[in-house]
């Protein structure tokens, strides 16, 4: 998961700052020590590291820190505030163009960092707010370029303009501009050509394309998996041609954080979104303040929130909830439920947004694919047997078991976890619902 090395590290020189009852100054010193050590170790630039560090320090050690009641508390709450500000503070979106006006955003980026499915994936996201997307395939050079725009925009529902690869980029953006315009669309994503390596040509390419269209937004695409790779790259896009926001992709599988923590501060350019996954929905707004909780260990409540309620249908939770307390809850809504769960991500990258959590399952083995066995066995039941209208008798089991490719005794184990699932639910049934708290998903465990 993403930033795991980094946040194990900064927790346990947390966890020595909370278990003294009084800091001195040589205690933070220490501390920041450490601190500055994690962050180089996981890639961050030595220059925001120097400059993270100092600024941390100089409000750690102050009188009001240091004989405060909880000093240990202070300097965490001091460390998180720095490094929110470090990525940004406010999470920075793209504001387009009225409908009745055409917003030209130009994706790039070098080969290899994910920027035609990015550019669907954003696509997809502005067509779900009512905008009407246009995707144009101006890579003529990568093999299959121009092919794999056409599949992402196909899984989207978003048209794709090209002209084939005898095109000149530039007069493919022109022409897919016009094209826009006859078909009142009024977003269009230019995908662009990238290189293994920044080189004058993709430079020139860029360039030509601004000094003759209006382009809203350039968008630059980088992979966090790259680190200080990464950083470089954005600095020489924004010196060459003029970036104005970055998106990280791959950052699911970024367990160092250099990228994420150094983009902003060396550029001065926001990171706009991350990508968090392979599906086409996997693209997050960044929030650096959400962020930081996760790096530190604190979670992430509010993304969690957000995930839960695009993907649980508010009258389905209630209808859900009455199930629930009464006790009919059948095999048919526990498929439904499994379904709700994988539209909100995997079950690691859930657990990881509850604070205190990702400590907890540091050396935690999560099986992504544990929902299949479970979904194949209710798909080998007959509609009855689903809706428990058909007890299941031992020769019925044989027969899912069959069915679904399984054991005997895996059909007997999932039987068992179900009705001990409709004993929890039943109990946990008043913490569901209601569009009182939270806009309708009321959190678990407690939370507020």
């Amino acid at each position: 998961m993403a930033f795991d090395s980094l946040s194990d590290k900064l927790q346990n020189v947390f966890k020595k700052l909370r278990s003294k009852g009084v800091l001195t100054e040589d205690d933070v010193k220490e501390a920041m020590k450490e601190v500055k050590r994690a962050l180089l170790e996981a890639d961050v630039n030595f220059k925001v590291v120097k400059s993270f560090i100092k600024a941390v320090s100089d409000r750690a050690v102050g009188e009001e820190v240091l004989k405060g009641l909880n000093p240990g508390h202070m300097v965490i709450k001091i460390v998180k505030e720095e490094m929110d500000k470090l990525m940004g503070s406010d999470v920075t979106e793209l504001k387009l163009l009225p409908s009745n006006e055409i917003t030209v955003i130009m994706m790039c980026g070098l080969q290899g960092a994910g920027k035609t499915t990015t550019a669907a994936k954003l696509a997809y996201q502005f067509k779900n707010k009512g905008k009407k997307p246009l995707l144009v395939a101006c890579d003529v050079y990568r093999p299959a370029a121009i092919k794999q725009l056409q599949i992402n925009g196909e899984k989207v529902g978003v048209p794709v303009f090209t002209m084939g690869d005898n095109h000149k980029p530039l007069d493919i953006a022109k022409a897919a501009i016009l094209h826009a315009e006859k078909n009142h669309m009024n977003l269009v994503f230019i995908d662009t050509a990238g290189r293994l390596h920044v080189d004058e040509d993709m430079m020139d390419e860029l360039a030509e394309i601004k000094e003759n269209i209006n382009v809203t937004y350039t968008v630059l695409t980088v992979d966090a998996m790259t680190g200080q790779d990464a950083v470089n790259v954005a600095t020489t896009f924004n010196d060459k041609i003029g970036i104005d926001g970055v998106i990280l992709t791959k950052l699911d599988g970024d367990t160092r954080g250099g990228a994420a923590l150094s983009i902003k501060a060396v550029t001065g350019k926001p990171i706009l979104y991350a990508g968090m996954g392979e599906k086409l929905t996997d693209l997050e707004p960044f929030y650096p303040s959400r962020m930081a909780s996760r790096i530190l260990g604190m979670g992430d409540v509010e993304s969690l929130i957000e995930k839960a309620q695009n993907a649980i249908d508010d009258e389905k939770a209630k209808e859900m909830e009455q199930k629930f307390r009464k006790a009919s809850f059948d095999f048919n809504d526990f498929m439904e439920q499994m379904d709700q769960l994988e539209k909100m991500g995997g079950i690691g990258d859930l657990l990881s947004m509850m604070p205190g959590m990702s400590s907890q399952m540091k050396n935690v083995q999560i099986d992504e694919d544990a929902g299949k066995k479970p979904k194949a066995i209710i798909q080998s039941m007959t509609p009855n047997e689903r809706c428990l209208k058909d007890p299941i008798s031992p020769s019925r089991k044989k027969r899912i078991a069959d069915g679904a490719g399984v054991q005997i005794a895996e059909v007997n184990r999932f039987l068992k976890q179900f009705e001990q699932s409709k004993k929890m639910m039943k109990q946990m049934s008043g913490m569901m619902g209601g569009k009182k708290r939270h806009g309708g998903f009321k959190l678990p465990f407690g939370f507020k």
